[in-house]
C-alpha cells in the first residue's frame, strides 16, 4: 500500500511536533510504502535537518509555510475574476456567523458549502496558472476582504476590522493556503496513493483535501492535539503571537471552517484521547467516524525501574530516591503552573518539615521561558530561604531546579525514580506525556484536571482542580504519608499505561484502519495491472477488490481517469509551467539524506506534546 503521510512542522525533520509517533508508524508498518509531504515552520527547523528514515520512505516532499515570498506570478483578466469569485466564497463563508450565532442550520451549512467551493476552485486556479500567493495579498484580496466584513449579517467581531488588520490576514492566510499551490498533485504524487494520512489538521490536511476531491484519494486525519484549539492559545492575548482581536476572530473563523471541511471529507478520524474528541465533535466531526487511537510510547527506558518495583523489590522512593521527596518533571513555561506548585509546597513543609521538591526540566527556551523560570527560581528563594542547622553547616535547600543529563538526573528514568511521588501542576495540557511516563515506572501521581489527564490516570492517581494550591498540597500529603498506598497506585498505573499506551498498540490500531480504508475504497491502476506485454500481472490488485460486498459494488476507482472538474489537464495539453520560490520547494528525495541528519529523537525536549 502506497501511503502519502501529511505532516506540517514535524516529521521528518529533527525538530517539531509530532515527529517521533510519526517516525514509530513508518517504521512499525514498514511493509507499506510511505511518501512523505512534510510543511516546515521556520528556517532553524530546515537547517536542523532530518531525523535518520527508514527504507519504507520512498520520497520525501518539502514545502515552507515560514517564508514569506510568493511566487511573483500576476493574473490576467479572466484569472483575475475567477480569482475574485472563489475567494470572495471563500471569506463570505468566514465572516459568516456559525454556530448558534447563524439564523439557522441551512444558513450555516451554506456557509459551509460555500467555504468549501470556495477553498477548492483557488486550488484549481493555483494548479492551472499558479499566482495564488500573489493573489492572496494583492489588492483585489483586501478589497473583497473588507466587503465581507462590512457586509449585513457577517460576524460583529470582524466589523471593527482596519486596512492594517486585512493585511496581517492576508499574509497569515495566505501562508495556511499555501499547500495549495504546491505542485504535489499529479498520478506520481497524492494523486496516485492509495490513502493520505494527514497527522494532524489545518494545514497538513489540505493537501490531503484536494487529492479526496480531484482524485479520489480516502483521507484519514490523525489529531493528538486539536490544530484549532492549539491556534486558539497560540493567538490569544497571552499567547506567542498576539493580534488584534478582529484578526483573532477572522483566523478563528477560518480554522474553524477548515476543521468542519477536514472532517466532513475524511474517511476516519482518530483523535489521541476524549479530550480532542470533544473539541473534534464541536467542530463538526461525525461521531461514526471518530476512533480513539492512543499514542504510542517507548517503554524499554522505563523497563527496568518499573519491572524492578514489580519483582517486589525497592518500593517507589525507596532505594531508588528519597521517599520524601516530591518529583516535577517537564518543559518549564507558564502552562505547567510552577508557581501553584510552589505554593503548594509550602504548606507541605508546614505540615512535613523533611519534604523535598525536585524539579526536573528542559533548558528553557525563548525569552518568555527563560523570564518565567527566573520567576519560579526567585520565588522558591523566597519562599524556602537556606536553613542550617547551626553556624557550621551548609544550609539546606528544600527545592532545587535541575536539568535531565546534571549530575542528579544524567536519564530521564533518573528523574522519575528520584522521589516517591510524581506531581503535574498544569493549567493547560494535550496529551500528558511525563505523567504517562511515570506510569510506566510505576510511580503514584498527583495530577491537575487538565486536557486528558483524568482519562490517561483512569483511578490509578489522585486528580485535583488545577490553580488550587491546597488540594494539591493535600493529596500530596496523603501519598507522602502512606507508602503501601504509594506502592499500590504504582503497580496500578504501570500496569494501565502497558495496556493503553504502548507503541504496540497504536501500531495494530492503524494497521486494522488502513486496511480497512483500502478496502472501502480499492485502487485499480491500469497502467500496473499488466506487463509490457498486455498480460495480466499476478497480485497486481489486492485480494479484497475481489471479494462481493458493498465496498467494492460501484467503488472501485481508477486515478488517471479525470474528475469532472480536471485539476490534471488532458495528455495532450502541455502541462502548467512550474511554480517557483519557497512554495514549490517540494522534491522528490528517493535515497539521500540531507547533511544535517541526525539519529532518530535527537533534539527531543523534554516534557514536549510530541509522541
Amino acid at each position: 500500500m502506497r501511503i502519502g503521510l501529511l505532516t506540517d512542522g514535524g516529521y521528518p525533520y529533527a525538530t517539531g511536533e509530532s515527529r517521533l509517533w510519526c517516525d514509530r508508524l513508518v517504521r512499525g508498518l514498514a511493509p507499506h510504502e510511505f511518501d512523505i509531504y512534510a510543511l516546515s515552520r521556520s528556517a532553524h527547523q530546515e537547517a536542523t535537518g532530518w531525523i535518520q528514515l527508514p527504507p519504507s520512505v520512498q520520497r520525501v516532499r518539502t514545502a515552507a509555510l515560514w517564508s514569506a515570498r510568493g511566487d511573483g506570478r500576476a493574473y490576467g483578466r479572466r484569472e483575475r475574476r475567477r480569482f475574485a469569485g472563489h475567494f470572495g466564497e471563500l471569506i463570505t463563508a468566514v465572516c459568516a456567523p456559525d454556530g448558534q450565532a447563524a439564523r439557522g442550520a441551512d444558513d450555516d451549512a451554506s456557509a459551509a458549502s460555500a467555504f468549501a467551493e470556495g477553498l477548492y476552485g483557488l486550488a484549481e486556479l493555483a494548479h492551472e496558472h499558479g499566482g495564488l500567493p500573489t493573489a492572496l495579498r494583492s489588492e483585489t484580496a483586501v478589497r473583497i476582504l473588507e466587503t465581507a466584513c462590512h457586509a449585513s449579517g457577517a460576524r460583529r467581531s470582524v466589523g471593527g476590522a482596519t486596512v492594517p488588520d486585512y493585511l496581517v490576514f492576508a499574509d497569515q492566510l495566505e501562508r495556511a493556503l499555501r499547500p495549495l499551490s504546491l505542485d504535489w498533485y499529479d498520478d506520481d504524487g497524492l494523486g496516485g496513493a492509495d490513502l493520505c494520512h494527514a497527522t494532524t489538521g489545518g494545514s497538513a490536511a489540505l493537501p490531503g483535501l484536494v487529492a479526496k476531491r480531484f482524485f479520489g484519494v480516502p483521507l484519514l486525519v490523525t489529531e493528538y492535539g486539536v490544530r484549532l484549539r492549539a491556534h486558539y492559545l497560540s493567538a490569544g492575548p497571552g499567547g506567542d503571537t498576539p493580534l488584534r482581536a478582529p484578526v483573532r476572530a477572522l483566523l478563528a473563523a477560518f480554522q474553524g471552517r477548515l476543521a468542519a471541511e477536514v472532517y466532513g471529507q475524511a474517511a476516519v478520524i482518530t483523535p489521541g484521547n476524549t479530550h480532542a474528541r470533544r473539541w473534534q465533535e464541536r467542530c463538526g466531526a461525525d461521531r461514526a467516524k471518530l476512533r480513539t487511537v492512543y499514542p504510542g510510547m517507548e517503554t524499554e527506558r522505563f523497563a527496568a525501574l518499573g519491572e524492578r518495583d514489580e519483582a517486589g523489590g525497592a518500593g517507589p522512593g525507596d532505594a531508588d530516591g528519597d521517599p520524601n521527596t516530591l518529583v516535577w518533571v517537564g518543559r518549564i513555561e507558564p502552562a505547567k503552573d510552577l508557581i501553584s506548585l510552589l505554593h503548594a509546597f509550602a504548606d507541605i513543609c508546614k505540615e512535613e518539615p523533611d519534604a523535598r521538591l525536585r524539579i526536573i526540566g528542559a533548558a528553557a527556551r525563548g525569552a518568555e521561558a527563560t523570564a518565567y523560570l527566573t520567576h519560579c527560581r526567585a520565588l522558591a528563594a523566597r519562599l524556602f530561604p537556606d536553613e542550617a542547622a547551626d553556624a557550621d553547616t551548609v544550609g539546606d535547600d528544600r527545592v532545587s531546579f535541575e536539568e535531565v543529563g546534571g549530575p542528579g538526573a544524567p536519564e530521564l528514568v533518573d528523574a522519575y525514580a528520584a522521589g516517591g511521588v510524581i506531581v503535574l501542576s498544569s493549567i493547560v495540557e494535550g496529551f500528558p506525556v511525563s505523567l504517562v511516563e511515570a506510569m510506566f515506572c510505576g510511580r503514584a501521581t498527583v495530577s491537575t484536571d487538565v486536557g486528558a489527564v483524568v482519562e490517561v490516570i483512569g483511578g490509578t492517581g489522585l486528580v485535583v482542580p488545577p490553580r488550587n494550591p491546597r488540594a494539591l498540597a493535600d493529596a500530596c500529603l496523603a501519598l507522602l504519608r502512606d507508602p503501601v498506598r504509594r506502592e499500590r497506585l504504582g503497580a496500578a498505573a504501570r500496569a494501565r499505561a502497558l495496556e493503553l499506551f504502548t507503541v504496540e498498540q497504536n501500531l495494530a490500531a492503524f494497521r486494522g484502519i488502513y486496511l480497512e480504508l483500502i478496502s472501502h475504497a480499492p485502487v485499480r491502476r491500469p497502467a500496473e495491472t499488466v506487463d509490457a506485454h498486455g498480460e495480466p500481472l499476478p497480485f497486481a490488485n489486492p485480494a479484497e477488490a475481489y471479494v462481493p460486498g458493498h465496498w467494492t459494488a460501484g467503488q472501485a476507482r481508477t486515478v488517471p481517469m479525470p474528475p469532472p472538474v480536471p485539476m490534471v489537464p488532458p495528455v495532450s495539453m502541455p502541462p502548467p509551467p512550474p511554480l517557483t520560490g519557497p512554495v514549490n520547494s517540494g522534491a522528490a528525495v528517493p535515497e539521500s539524506r540531507p547533511a544535517g541528519a541526525v539519529a532518530v529523537g535527537a533534539g527531543q525536549a523534554l516534557g514536549e506534546s510530541d509522541v
